[in-house]
């Protein structure tokens, strides 16, 4: 069943003198219980698309379902998972994590329960009254993520997520999502993630859709049928990564 469908998206930027047509006629699904990642070069719209979804940006031409029902404003269903961390340095962790349920106006009995839940998942227990700033990179992406999921979403969201830090630390939070989302513990159906490591998509993913550049479009949709946990170094990792970067490179820059 389908959580997530596109029917041809089209998104246009006006500049000074011209129009700058940044995704066109995009369609795919996301279903229940997938993992998707998105790949492409820099400028393709994969982060525009992220925004289309979570109904933060209205596309100039096609529609957005979400189990069936357009998109018309922001998806409280959705939640989102920055790059840069987003963090507000002025709040501990605690405040940081609870920000989206104030706005929501949840009372604060309420706000500490979910935040507590979703601290100890993630594993940031021992850390509720730190600032961003007494944090390390990773243990910042830890509240973002805490961040989202205490929304408790049916979609998570990812944007370039791991890709600030170090390698180390990108591969554990990627064994952590992992694990989150297999759990049975969140209300989380289902997770897209962009990014532009190939490998990182073909280890996490259950498909794999490549965009193009200027504008973005759809020129592959590889599923990915390995049996997880996955060897990086095992030959159909190796084959799906040389087909998957051959793609981007021969057709994503239109060559």
């Amino acid at each position: 069943m389908a959580l997530v469908e596109l029917k041809k998206i089209k998104q246009i930027f006006p500049l000074k003198n011209k129009e700058l047509v940044v995704l066109d006629d995009i369609n795919f699904v996301v279903n229940n219980e997938e993992f998707v990642a998105l790949v492409g070069p820099s400028g393709c719209g994969k982060s525009t698309l992220l925004r289309i979804i979570a109904g933060l940006v209205t596309p100039s031409s096609g529609k957005v379902l979400f189990k069936e029902e357009p998109v018309k404003e922001i998806n409280t269903n959705v939640s989102i998972i920055f790059q840069t961390f987003g963090l507000l340095p002025w709040l501990d962790v605690t405040e940081n994590i609870t920000l989206g349920l104030e706005a929501r106006g949840f009372p604060l009995k309420e706000r500490l329960r979910k935040a507590f839940k979703y601290i100890d998942l993630v594993g940031l227990e021992g850390f509720e009254e730190a600032y961003p700033r007494e944090l390390s990179g990773g243990m910042k992406q830890r509240v973002g993520i805490a961040r989202a999921l205490v929304m408790e979403p049916e979609l998570l969201l990812m944007d370039e997520p791991f890709s600030s830090l170090d390698a180390f630390t990108a591969q554990n939070l990627r064994e952590e999502i992992l694990r989150l989302w297999g759990s049975g513990e969140l209300s989380l159906k289902s997770i897209l993630m962009v990014t532009h490591n190939i490998e990182e998509a073909i280890y996490l993913a259950d498909r794999v859709i490549v965009l193009s550049t200027h504008p973005g479009k759809i020129i592959s949709d590889v599923p990915i049928a390995l049996p997880r946990p996955r060897d990086r170094d095992s030959v159909e990792f190796i084959k799906l990564y040389d087909k998957l970067y051959s793609t981007v490179v021969t057709k994503g820059y239109n060559l």
